[in-house]
């Protein structure tokens, strides 16, 4: 692990990790794009072959129902009861995320309110990779379909064989995601920002992703809403002299499994970063004077996980403003956040907790703001309304109130 001083070269490389972008990244991705926007399945078909080396057909792109139902036979029957408790724990959290639509009148007989309406279509891409993100289907799914999405269109590369892991199909099935197709990377992308013959377009697209992936998605905004950009993994670690060495160590060497996972560890323990200075390679090991300083790294850092595995991690909390998800004490690792705890994974990555927020509910929800006066109201609000609007010389705007007292 490398020792990185606070205002440093390296830390400010740190803070700022998530600003770069590969020219050769955004061309790529660019050309698939286009071409996906231009020929839609023949295109999908074309980058199947070239990246995930499987032959498909238009036919084959969408999973069919006996795909699904054979799943079940390749799986265990205690996944399944597992993942009830999983989803219990995920609905629990979320259930509290929940909106409905909102009106207030006043005497004058004006009535201003909110109507929150989920979202029509989303797609939601779950990467294969080596290893199936079993996880990151229910991490993305369920919230969608607490807040009422009408439709969930999921994507997910096809493995040689060209079938999907019976986990991810399982899953999906069971938290009845309308249709999954047979495509990754960011020819899936632009599928769901476009759509094609067999891909339906959708509103909104989230989930994880690699570098490609993450560039499709900023490249369709516009085209349709995303979750966030999300990078490779990232664990924060704030610890002191109280802290178990060995759980701080088990924790960063866990961020390490994932491909570019970034582990830092923020300590006010001289003999803790020499004892760490030799463990997780790829780490970071900042030196800072006391706890608040280490809140202040922490903000300045704003990772996606951050754990603090001090004796009064409240203490420290309170003082953080930028961090995707908090994990609290030594019996609190970001592996219980990862799979069961409740609140998503999907998680704001690079820096971008400064602005960007965990997936939760709200992200499936729009909202239309709903507005009505009485001409007594109107009357009321004319002058500052008139005032405003010659200011702006918008005569027309004016004459549009005008003519309601004529």
């Amino acid at each position: 692990m490398k020792l990185v001083r606070v205002g440093s070269k390296q830390f400010q490389k740190l803070c700022e990790r998530n600003s770069g972008r590969s020219k050769r990244v955004i061309d790529s991705v660019k050309k698939i794009l286009d071409d996906v926007q231009k020929n839609g399945d023949d295109a999908l078909i074309k980058y199947t072959k070239k990246f995930d080396k499987v032959k498909l057909s238009p036919k084959e792109l969408r999973v069919t129902e006996c795909e699904t139902s054979g799943a079940y036979q390749d799986i265990k029957p205690e996944f399944i009861s597992t993942l009830k408790v999983i989803m219990e724990n995920i609905e629990k959290f979320y259930r509290k995320q929940l909106k409905k639509s909102w009106k207030i009148k006043d005497a004058d007989g004006v009535m201003l309110g909110e109507k929150i309406t989920p979202m029509g279509k989303v797609g939601v891409y779950i990467p294969s990779g080596t290893v199936p993100l079993v996880s990151s289907v229910y991490m993305t799914v369920l919230p969608a379909r607490m807040a009422g999405v009408k439709k969930i269109i999921m994507v997910t590369p096809p493995n040689k064989f060209n079938s999907i892991d019976p986990h991810i199909l399982v899953v999906a099935d069971l938290l009845k995601v309308d249709e999954i197709y047979k495509v990754g990377g960011a020819q899936a992308i632009g599928s769901l920002a476009f759509g094609t013959k067999t891909v339906p377009k959708v509103d909104k697209i989230v989930g994880p992703g690699n570098a490609y992936v993450t560039e499709a998605k900023r490249q369709v905004f516009g085209h349709c809403d995303i979750d966030m950009l999300a990078g490779p993994s990232e664990v924060v670690v704030i610890a002191n002299q109280n802290s178990d060495i060995n759980f701080i160590k088990a924790d960063m060497a866990a961020q390490s499994e994932h491909f570019m996972g970034l582990s830092i560890l923020v300590t006010n323990s001289k003999k803790i970063a020499k004892a760490m200075k030799n463990e997780v390679a790829e780490g970071y090991i900042v030196l800072v004077k006391n706890m608040d300083e280490a809140a202040e790294v922490a903000n300045m850092l704003a990772p996606e996980h951050l754990e603090i595995l001090t004796n009064n991690p409240r203490k420290i909390a309170k003082k953080i403003v930028h961090a995707g998800a908090i994990f609290l004490g030594p019996y609190t690792p970001v592996a219980i956040g990862d799979y069961v705890a409740g609140p998503s994974h999907v998680l704001p990555t690079g820096g971008s907790a400064r602005f960007f927020s965990g997936l939760g509910v709200s992200d499936f929800y729009k909202s239309s703001h709903i507005l009505s006066y009485t001409k007594k109201a109107l009357e009321k609000l004319r002058e500052p309304l008139e005032k405003v609007a010659g200011i702006e010389g918008l005569q027309k705007h004016l004459d549009s109130v005008k003519v309601r007292f004529e």
